[in-house]
């Protein structure tokens, strides 16, 4: 008897495994299909009708071939089941389906839509890369882009539009999300500044948010010259081409949103000294940023693995990773600066401002 209950202890787990293996393959069926339903502008189309979508009328919306009808229902199950939609009865029994938190985020005319991210993490050019991820430990190309690319990520965004403009997109996108919650939570954090330098803040989403939050400030938006050239001052911002690994204009302040994540530890103790020479007496360096192992802010299983993933998306495009408050605080004393503050508001990110 006790044989037979090991045996079927061993097959359970068995299976359980399999199940949790197979999960894993077909994890990228998610992303996919979520595409999918961006492409086929399926958010906007429930979002335009205002009220629970029956099947029946989301399938006469769409442009789709009348062969593939019956295959809608499908995509939108999976898409439920992982909580981008829900059904809502009908007054004739019927149900219809409605937005979430999530699909709200992706309508193309929210002010802080994730599609633009979306859409560039799951080019081809970003999802190549990790098909040489075996090949890049056996190499010693300095990152899996290199490895299917032949050139590092900005040498490849500094030559391919198309990158270029992606990238800065979805840049763009996540700060204007970002953004508003800062401005929104920390305003103190730009309390007495009369000026600052958004390093590498791309088109100057960022920067335009806090001029027009705080006119007192006279914002800069500090980019490589390509992704500056042609962008146009106006008030108290102006846009300013340059290396930030060599110098970076004067400022009270120097803010690095999702910068410092992109680099190794030797290159982040570079930006961040040359940001300290940048700053005037009583300024500040405000890095918002991912703070792995969080125990400060509200962490769920869920955010764990998003930053896990962030961390690997970091080891695969470039030479980055992300790191914990004891990674932090070493880069901040490595660069010269005597104390920091660390404020988790942000969800994934927290705040950081160092202090020279």
């Amino acid at each position: 008897m006790e044989s037979q209950n090991q045996d079927q202890y061993s097959a359970s787990r068995l299976l359980h495994a399999q199940t949790h293996i197979w999960n894993h393959i077909f994890s990228f069926i998610n992303s996919m299909s979520l595409k999918s339903a961006i492409d086929l502008n399926i958010p906007d189309t429930i979002h335009k009708h205002g009220k629970p979508m029956p099947l029946s009328l989301l399938i006469s919306s769409l442009q789709i071939h009348p062969s593939k009808t019956r295959n809608i229902y499908r995509l939108m199950r999976i898409l439920t089941h992982s909580g981008f939609f829900s059904l809502q009865k009908l007054p004739d029994e019927a149900e219809g389906y409605v937005l979430t938190d999530a699909s709200i985020l992706l309508l193309k005319d929210n002010p802080l839509s994730v599609t633009p991210f979306l859409l560039a993490m799951l080019d081809p050019i970003l999802t190549k890369p990790w098909y040489e991820v075996a090949n890049w430990f056996q190499n010693d190309d300095p990152t899996p882009f290199d490895t299917a690319h032949g050139k590092t990520f900005w040498e490849y965004a500094g030559v391919e539009p198309k990158l270029n403009h992606f990238f800065n997109d979805a840049m763009a996108s996540d700060a204007r999300l970002v953004t508003s919650v800062v401005i929104e939570k920390c305003k103190g954090v730009f309390k007495g500044l009369e000026s600052l330098v958004d390093v590498g803040g791309g088109t100057g989403t960022v920067a335009k948010a806090i001029a027009k939050a705080f006119p007192e400030i006279q914002c800069t938006v500090f980019d490589l010259p390509h992704v500056v050239d042609g962008l146009q001052d106006s008030g108290n911002l102006k846009f300013v081409g340059g290396d930030m690994f060599e110098a970076i204009p004067p400022s009270d302040g120097i803010l690095l949103k999702w910068i410092l994540h992109d680099w190794n530890d030797e290159e982040c103790v570079k930006i961040l000294k040359k940001s300290k020479e940048a700053i005037r007496s009583k300024g500040k360096v405000i890095i918002i940023d991912m703070m792995m192992e969080n125990a400060k802010g509200d962490i769920d299983d869920e955010s764990v693995e998003t930053q896990l993933f962030f961390d690997m998306l970091m080891m695969v495009l470039v030479t980055g990773k992300e790191r914990n408050e004891k990674e932090w605080a070493k880069l901040i004393f490595s660069a010269g600066f005597s104390d920091y503050k660390i404020t988790p508001v942000l969800g994934l990110r927290s705040l950081i401002q160092a202090f020279p």
